[in-house]
């Protein structure tokens, strides 16, 4: 089996973020991590990271928030896509 792109999402906000979503089902699991998807989520504003969700491999799931990572418990994709919509929602001054 190939990698099967689940869903790919870019925007750009009015002031000039730029939201993008890419999730992959994938053969094998990304080590360390156990599920069968490969993500990345990130939201940048002015060429700075303000926050990002992947599990590269040797990493594994994690998230950056406010310049700092910190590990990440992926439970699913519905879970992924909500929990990286929240940390938008607040890095732009949100909820």
């Amino acid at each position: 089996m190939d990698a099967e792109l689940i869903t790919r999402f870019k925007d750009v906000t009015p002031d000039g973020g730029v939201i993008e979503l890419v999730i992959w089902r994938v053969p094998l699991p990304v080590a360390p991590s156990r599920h069968d998807y490969k993500y990345r989520a990130v939201y940048a504003k002015d060429g700075v990271r303000l926050v990002g969700f992947d599990n590269e491999r040797g990493k594994g799931d994690h998230c950056h928030i406010r310049g700092r990572e910190r590990p990440y418990e992926f439970v699913s994709v519905y879970r992924l896509i909500e929990d990286f919509i929240s940390a938008v929602e607040m890095a732009r001054g949100g909820k």
